[in-house]
């Protein structure tokens, strides 16, 4: 559903005594509500010997609760053409869902519900045990994947948070029993550790009010955020190759650890990687590996900087043939950047970029429940969209070329490789 908010964001904050915080911005372009209900409870919360707990949780929890069954939830759903989406990241677990003004009471009562009064019935876990299962041996089948995971257990290890499969092992998941979603939602679905941003079509304290009633009597939960610890394996080249006959692409995923979400230094190190691997067609990598060279289907970088210190990640996809070459001009654009940082023109052209593509973040309902939702979780201000211009046009070229003299360095490089040898 579009929203216009020409005047910008004016959002509304209420945190209740169980520790629940509930963000409400009104917008009445269109007679449609946006319901974004977040925990911590993430894979970072799984237990070590359990991975892929969270996930399952979340593949479950909406498969009936104490008062309705799945298929009686799937039809109050339906019949107002709402789909409840519900998903899990390293840090988090959401619930989401767009519905028409005229249903949202009815529909935000669902999705607290679900989220509240889960049974995990032991049918319902062993059908999507199936299919995360399913899923998982599709990936061990999928070179993206399989390079992607690589480069994460070696940037981190195999016991860091960052470091364990998200979505857990075959083995693992084979391991969960209908006792430990029962503990997991117990322990981490609580409201000390919800926020809930509706946006839409709504008014804040009628929806204030409501919210209250919903949470009532529900208690517990831990404090907040779990400490990340830093990256323990030594910075220094490292390649590991996957072995995938018969496949007809190569996969590189080449990265370093950076730095986390809440350090000061953020904008330039997003700056820095737009350069690297964003702008335009997907800034000097892609002008060089793919537009010029020819090499690879596509070569781009990301920056996921999170409560943890992130990863700053290149991916490139290439005919095998071209795995050494393409490495080897991944190194020379890191090397180059590393060594004599960003030009004023690449500095101009970045930072008007970003700043373009802010209004972009605030497009409809649902990206502004995200956006605000991420202002919330590293406690940025409800006015971060607004400062955020200001932020990016004080970002210095010292300091970019800083960021990059201190993480882009091909020595300390890890690179993991997937696809025919």
């Amino acid at each position: 559903m579009a929203s216009t908010l020409a005047s910008g964001l004016s959002p509304v904050r209420h945190t209740f005594d169980s520790g629940a915080t509930v963000i409400v911005q009104e917008t009445s372009a269109t007679p449609a509500v946006s319901i974004n209900a977040t925990f911590l409870a993430g894979s970072v919360y799984d237990p070590v010997d359990l991975p892929g707990l969270s996930y399952l949780v979340s593949r479950v929890i909406d498969r009936g609760t104490t008062r309705q069954t799945a298929d009686a939830l799937a039809e109050e759903l339906d019949k107002r053409g709402v789909t409840l989406r519900i998903g899990t990241t390293r840090h988090s677990m959401t619930l989401c869902t767009t519905c028409l003004t005229e249903d949202f009471d009815d529909v935000v009562d669902l999705v607290v519900e679900v989220a509240r009064h889960p049974i995990f019935f032991d049918d319902e876990l062993g059908k999507r045990r199936a299919e995360a299962i399913t899923a998982l041996r599709q990936n061990e089948d999928n070179p993206s994947v399989r390079a992607g995971e690589a480069l994460s257990e070696m940037l981190y290890g195999p016991q860091h948070p960052y470091g364990r499969p998200a979505r857990g092992t075959v083995e693992s998941l084979e391991h969960v029993d209908r006792a430990a979603l029962v503990n997991f939602h117990a322990q981490y679905i609580r409201p000390s550790v919800l926020t809930l941003a509706i946006v839409g079509d709504v008014r804040a304290p009628q929806t204030f009010d409501r919210v209250a009633r919903l949470l009532d009597g529900w208690n517990g939960g831990p404090k907040g955020q779990t400490i990340v610890p830093p990256p323990t394996i030594e910075p220094r080249r490292r390649l590991r190759e996957i072995v995938m006959p018969g496949k007809s692409q190569s996969e590189i995923a080449y990265g370093f650890t950076t730095i986390s979400r809440l350090d000061p230094r953020y904008h330039a190190y997003w700056m820095l990687n737009n350069i690297l691997g964003q702008f335009g067609l997907g800034g000097r990598l892609a002008d060089n590996i793919r537009e010029r060279q020819g090499m690879a289907y596509y070569a781009f970088s990301t920056f996921n900087p999170n409560v943890g210190e992130g990863p700053l990640v290149i991916r490139a996809g290439v005919d095998p043939t071209n795995v050494e070459r393409t490495i080897e001009a991944i190194d020379v654009e890191v090397r180059d950047l590393g060594r004599q940082g960003p030009t004023p023109v690449e500095m101009d052209e970045s930072r008007g970029y970003l700043i373009g593509s802010i209004p972009r973040l605030l497009e409809t309902n649902d990206s502004i429940a995200a956006f605000l939702q991420d202002c919330e979780r590293f406690d940025l201000g409800l006015d971060y969209h607004r400062r955020l211009p200001e932020l990016l046009e004080a970002v210095t070229i010292d300091e970019v070329r800083a960021a990059a003299a201190e993480v882009l360095d091909p020595t300390r490089a890890a690179i993991a490789l997937a696809g025919p040898k």
